[in-house]
């Protein structure tokens, strides 16, 4: 009989798999941005989801199918991180924090997200206070 549990992952691979996080994060913010300002330049508001998806929809083709996809992995995602938020222990409120952070842009948010959950093991394991003691105690 084979052992099947997951076998703990090393640390330096942990470090590179959050900085590749950070960094597509970072990445994402300063590919769409740009395109963000020009948009609001022309009376765009980036807290009105129907107009900034109806917008992009409107020229059809590539454009409409990438908006309409993002639309749906936005909707995925915010419903996800709500629920994955609590199943860790943190509660709704870090799951709204989130879900507001999405608004600068899912792919910034959801590799923060991974990041801050492979950042000690899983950071959000448990609660933050407890991640805070662990910290203090450490030094």
């Amino acid at each position: 009989m084979t052992d099947t549990a997951p076998q703990p992952t090393s640390s330096l691979s942990k470090n590179i798999r959050h900085a590749f996080y950070l960094i597509i994060g970072a990445l994402a913010l300063v590919l769409t941005w740009p395109y963000a300002f020009d948009w609001m330049g022309d009376a765009g508001n980036i807290l009105n989801p129907v107009d900034f998806f109806g917008d992009a929809i409107a020229p059809g083709g590539t454009a409409a199918f990438l908006a309409i996809d993002m639309a749906i992995a936005w909707l995925v995602f915010m419903v996800w991180v709500v629920f994955d938020t609590q199943r860790i222990g943190l509660g709704v409120k870090w799951g709204v924090f989130f879900v507001a952070l999405s608004y600068i842009g899912v792919s910034m948010a959801f590799p923060v997200y991974l990041s801050g959950l492979d950042l000690s093991g899983q950071l959000f394991s448990g609660s933050i206070h407890a991640a805070c003691c662990r910290f203090r105690y450490s030094l």
